[in-house]
């Protein structure tokens, strides 16, 4: 029996890539990948010519099964998604469940994933913080919203370019115009940008300019009455 291993690949920059993941891609027996066309101008960057096969949200269930088995025979398998860190927001959550499960080693490489630079560089608390990742679409996305409001750590999530005004719109709906806000964009790539200010300043910022790539918002804590918003149906 041999292992599955967890590869994380660059979010933009292809220099961000680790020598370490190279070489088990390489060596590995096969690479699972969310999208083969995406991965495979990766493999070809960095020659590796190790076959592929397609993993993500809409087989998963169906696959995890047959990925097992072959591990259990004596395979090498990595599994990456299309940027960043498997199983942050992409698929790689059942597989690595499946394979504790049945005693498979797992062994994830460290490396790159949106969430962290954006966190540090907000320049807002990172000590501790929750990740909440993609917010609901509509359903239970204001029941969301209501438990997080005295949600005392740094906040961070994942939004969709055509979202971002409404999201922000919504963080100053819950969380008050004056909570501390910052967007991070293409990160790691040539136009990365960082907007920092109020909910409401950021806001304005992207309204008047359209919000394009990969985004990522950090949200500061809950200050207590400082930044306290009433809401309708929620007691104090």
């Amino acid at each position: 029996m041999s292992k599955l291993y967890i590869v994380p690949t660059p979010i933009g920059n292809l220099e961000d890539m680790t020598f370490r993941a190279i070489k088990v891609l390489k060596e590995a027996d096969l690479v699972l990948a969310e999208d083969t066309r995406t991965s495979a101008k990766l493999l070809k960057h960095f020659d590796i010519g190790t076959h592929m096969h397609s993993h993500h949200m809409h087989n998963e269930h169906k696959t995890v099964e047959g990925i097992i088995q072959r591990i259990q025979n004596g395979e090498t398998i990595a599994l990456i998604s299309d940027a960043g860190t498997p199983a942050i927001s992409d698929p790689g959550f059942l597989l690595t469940r499946a394979c504790v499960e049945a005693n498979i080693p797992v062994e994830c490489l460290p490396g790159a994933t949106a969430f962290v630079p954006a966190l540090v560089n907000s320049g807002l608390p990172n000590d501790k913080f929750v990740f909440e990742g993609f917010l609901p679409d509509k359903k239970g996305r204001q029941t969301r919203f209501l438990a997080l409001t005295e949600e005392p750590r740094t906040m961070i999530f994942y939004v969709s370019p055509h979202k971002l005004v409404k999201t922000l719109g919504e963080f100053v709906q819950y969380f008050g115009e004056s909570r501390p806000v910052s967007v991070s964009r293409e990160l790691s790539k040539l136009h990365e940008e960082t907007v920092r200010g109020t909910a409401t300043e950021v806001l304005e910022h992207f309204t008047k300019k359209e919000p394009k790539g990969e985004i990522v918002v950090i949200v500061g804590g809950f200050l207590g009455n400082k930044n306290k918003v009433k809401h309708p149906g929620k007691e104090d």
